[in-house]
């Protein structure tokens, strides 16, 4: 059975109004973003 495949933008919709509840999460999300960024230049 396949699962139903998600809306790539409509998870990260959801996920960035589950995050605007913990704002501690957020950041921490913002910084590994961040890094990995940094990292790929």
């Amino acid at each position: 059975m396949k699962k139903k495949k998600v809306n790539f933008n409509e998870l990260v919709k959801k996920n960035k109004e589950e995050l605007l509840k913990d704002p501690q999460e957020l950041a921490k999300i913002e910084e590994r973003l961040d890094a990995r960024h940094s990292h790929s230049k």
